[in-house]
């Protein structure tokens, strides 16, 4: 065998009928597509269901989206444990500590387990019992 008597396996290549490409080709002028209507188009409205009412106008809609909405990171009391007895909670450094992957709007402190060590918690918001379990013991609450 030499190279030039090299040839793909039978069926492994298939030749392409390219449309469009002369009269003479016999899929030229409208390259098998007949001649106007929608098949003829290259492409439909996306959602276009052949006249029928598309299916998102014929659900109902309901409620709307706050564009102002604020979303704050939660932390629970329980995670604030991590830290060292009178150390000072900032949301840096609740982000370096891994408890919290982004600040998003703010940090909120919820009240869920407990604290056991005096803490100086700085956040943007804290739910009343997260308030009131800090100071119980022994911390001090800042809303930034």
């Amino acid at each position: 065998m030499k190279l030039n008597e090299l040839k793909p396996a039978e069926g492994s290549r298939k030749v392409r009928n390219r449309v469009g490409r002369g009269d003479s080709s016999g899929n030229g002028k409208t390259a098998g597509r007949g001649q106007k209507g929608q098949k003829a188009r290259s492409k439909t409205r996306l959602g276009f269901e052949g006249g029928q009412m598309p299916l998102y106008r014929r659900i109902p809609k309901r409620g709307f989206t706050n564009i102002n909405r604020k979303e704050f990171a939660v932390v629970n009391l329980s995670a604030l444990n991590v830290f060292d007895d009178g150390a000072e909670v900032t949301p840096a450094a609740l982000v370096e500590a891994g408890i919290v992957k982004n600040e998003k709007a703010g940090i909120k402190i919820l009240g869920n387990g407990e604290v056991t060590k005096k803490l100086t918690v700085k956040a943007a918001k804290f739910s009343k019992s997260a308030a009131e379990a800090i100071e119980a013991a022994g911390g001090k609450t800042e809303v930034i």
